[in-house]
């Protein structure tokens, strides 16, 4: 059952706060190279193409959940249709799509949950069950997505690029006396869930804030080692104080991750269930169990068609400049 959601107004719930630990995405920078614009695998931007920052755009949500007392496998879906302000069949289709992911989130241990898109690991993609579902295969696309955002932002010619280049090259010859010397832009970037809160009411839950950081990998291993310093070469530290805020602010506002957020949503809300509720029929039948019947992509293969985009973008890059 759907349950449509009109108003921006938070019920009067009891408040729950609380981190969600689960899958942490991998992104790796593409090396720049050359500028081209069209649209290849799942109309993801084809190898060399500019990923511009998009404007805010909230998509349609699952903000919440009710659980029927009496049946356990009954759920009531409080969806928000965001600001296309979906309705009809568009919303139905929207709500599947989301209901989907809110199932792979159940169904999928939290350490199979993960996906990464790197040169250097063909054979570590994506795990298999995760791999065959819509989730796992739209989070391969975000990590493109991202991939080729990072590396678009590094261009010169625009002004967020050209600051960017202005830093390290300053830094270079402060450091080394000159500016020719090898430049490392192979950086990893981890986006994780930051600051979560929930409200819960009788057999309610809704989301009412989500917020994902962006950091860099050598941060994401100084927090586990807790804190130590990050060792940083001439371009990371000038990555994190001018790229990491904006594309921090991409992820959790702008249109192209708007699917992200909606994948997110969907995490929040079915690990609250895997915490809360176990020990239910549905809990000891499906929770953690692989078992994705119903929620599948459909393309058996399309782990390796993203891989071999994300592999082709890679030795491409997306701009090229002397």
């Amino acid at each position: 059952m759907l349950t449509i959601l009109r108003s921006k107004k938070k019920p009067l719930f009891s408040r729950v706060t609380f981190l969600v630990v689960i899958v942490s995405f991998l992104f790796n920078l593409i090396y720049p190279y050359s500028y081209v614009y069209a649209q290849g695998v799942l109309n993801l931007p084809t190898p060399g193409a500019i990923v511009a920052l998009s404007p805010e755009f909230s998509p349609p949500l699952i903000r919440g959940i009710t659980i029927d007392p009496n049946d356990p496998l009954k759920f009531d879906f409080i969806i928000d249709p965001g600001d296309d302000n979906l309705a009809g069949e568009e919303l139905k289709e929207e709500a599947n799509k989301l209901i989907k992911y809110f199932m792979a989130s159940l169904t999928v241990p939290e350490d199979q949950m993960w996906v990464n898109l790197s040169p250097y690991e063909k054979d570590r993609i994506i795990p298999d069950g995760f791999g065959k579902t819509e989730m796992g295969r739209d989070m391969l696309a975000l990590d493109y997505i991202l991939k080729q955002l990072t590396a678009s932002l590094m261009n010169p010619n625009d002004e967020l690029g050209a600051e960017f280049w202005r830093r390290v090259y300053a830094q270079a010859e402060e450091k080394y006396g000159t500016t020719d010397i090898p430049m490392n832009t192979f950086n990893k970037v981890w986006i994780l869930p930051d600051n979560v809160v929930v409200y819960e009411n009788a057999n309610s839950v809704f989301v009412a804030e989500s917020h994902l950081k962006v950091m860099l990998d050598q941060d994401y291993l100084a927090l586990k080692e807790n804190n130590v310093e990050a060792t940083d070469n001439v371009t990371s530290a000038i990555v994190r104080e001018i790229l990491i805020p904006e594309i921090e602010k991409e992820v959790n506002q702008g249109r192209n991750f708007a699917n992200l957020r909606q994948i997110f949503n969907s995490l929040i809300l079915a690990t609250w269930y895997k915490r809360n509720l176990k020990e239910s029929l549905l809990g000891q039948a499906y929770v953690d169990q692989n078992k994705i019947e119903g929620i599948e992509s459909g393309d058996l293969e399309i782990k390796e068609k993203i891989y071999n985009q994300y592999v082709e973008a890679f030795k491409k890059g997306v701009y090229d400049v002397v």
